[in-house]
């Protein structure tokens, strides 16, 4: 699920979607502008024109659809307004998950007015959920020559260099956007996830504590995100001690606990993990890097059989885990 802008054009703080790291995870905030284009102007569309707004997610999102079709329908008259309306229902649709109607309803937008900077950067983020990262850059590319200044569309298109493995690109774009909105934590977030990426992560650590700093509301995934970069400078302590915050925020928090369990197994506390683990798996069952934590943990406490039986659940749902495969062969178990 991915929050969206306010009627005014301000970005609300996304929820995070995680990504794998290893046996860990990371996290990337994508956000997304919606614009709230005028209505026409007939007094008998103002109905339509509220259930297409959806303004607060009062309606439904097929109501939101309908509502934005009745407008199209009703009245052909006032281009700038049937773009926008198209825009609006391309989101709607967006939110639905039908993707290829929301990409089909920012083509007519952008037909009827090719400088509509919210339907190239919906638009891109449709194209983002494709995982069409280029034709997602391209989209954030002309937002840009559009607006110039446009924080969202440098936060998106570094979003996705992330996402094709150019953190030099992204850690620019995220640049960007931070000089132009300093107070956004979200980019802070974005950029030390980057950084992280390169393996800089006392940059990376600098950049989750100024989200934590800006924005509370992101401070679960940014504790998250600098766990892991004091683990990966075995500081253990230190990162047992944000994922014990991450957890206090938020108690089902799944990657947290299987990412303070790896370290504590890491740490050569293998018993105080395996409870981690255990809640991880409780509250996402189908998590295959907690089930490989397990499996490490329960090796480590002489439990051959268990572990064995971990680690070919796991390549049975992830063949790509390798830690998982090698642990076999070191046990001496097929897969």
């Amino acid at each position: 699920m991915l929050r969206r802008g306010g009627a005014s054009g301000e970005a609300n703080m996304p929820q995070v979607a995680m990504l794998k790291a290893i046996a860990l995870r990371l996290g990337s905030a994508l956000l997304v502008l919606l614009v709230v284009h005028l209505p026409v102007t007939a007094q008998q569309l103002s109905a339509d024109r509220t259930r297409c707004v959806n303004r607060g997610k009062v309606f439904s999102l097929d109501e939101q659809i309908d509502g934005c079709t009745a407008i199209l329908q009703l009245d052909r008259r006032t281009a700038a307004n049937r773009a926008g309306i198209y825009t609006d229902r391309g989101r709607a649709y967006h939110d639905k998950g039908d993707v290829d109607r929301a990409i089909a309803d920012y083509n007519e937008a952008l037909k009827i007015n090719p400088n509509l900077v919210p339907a190239y950067i919906n638009r891109g983020v449709a194209y983002y959920d494709k995982k069409d990262h280029d034709r997602a850059i391209a989209d954030y590319n002309e937002a840009i020559r559009i607006n110039p200044n446009h924080v969202l569309a440098y936060t998106n298109r570094g979003l996705a260099y992330h996402a094709k493995g150019d953190s030099d690109h992204a850690i620019a774009d995220y640049n960007e956007a931070i000089r132009i909105g300093p107070k956004f934590a979200a980019d802070y977030y974005n950029r030390g996830n980057a950084h992280y990426a390169k393996k800089d992560y006392d940059r990376a650590i600098a950049d989750y504590n100024e989200a934590i700093r800006l924005n509370p509301e992101l401070a679960t995934t940014a504790y998250a995100g600098r766990g892991l970069a004091y683990f990966e400078k075995a500081d253990y302590d230190r990162a047992i001690a944000d994922y014990n915050e991450a957890i206090r925020i938020d108690p089902n928090f799944a990657v947290a606990y299987n990412n303070r369990a790896w370290t504590y197994f890491k740490a050569g506390k293998a018993a105080q993990g395996l409870p981690d683990a255990e809640r991880s798996l409780l509250l996402r069952p189908d998590h295959s890097y907690a089930l490989d934590t397990r499996g490490h943990i329960f090796d480590a406490l002489g439990r051959r059989e268990e572990a064995i039986a971990d680690f070919r659940r796991v390549l049975a749902k992830d063949p790509s885990i390798e830690s998982s495969r090698d642990a076999l062969k070191r046990l001496g178990a097929a897969p």
